[in-house]
């Protein structure tokens, strides 16, 4: 399955999201599409810090939404 990866910054004055990487994976499923954005967002080098990910399937809609303090 194709899943779309965006990784953000949220700004603290009004909420506003900045994606800082919108990465493509090809896994067997959501839960892979977890497992791989997560460990992406330990590792990935971005331009800042994200404050938190969102995984959309190949139609563009939001099937999952992760900050750090998740866990």
């Amino acid at each position: 399955m194709q899943f779309t990866i965006e990784f953000f910054r949220i700004r603290a004055s009004d909420g506003a999201h900045a994606m800082l990487a919108r990465i493509s994976q090809d896994v067997p499923d959501l839960e892979a599409a977890k497992v791989r954005a997560i460990s992406l967002f330990e590792t990935l080098d971005m331009p800042q810090l994200p404050d938190g990910l969102r995984i959309l399937n190949s139609a563009g809609i939001e099937v999952f939404a992760w900050h750090p303090g998740d866990r």
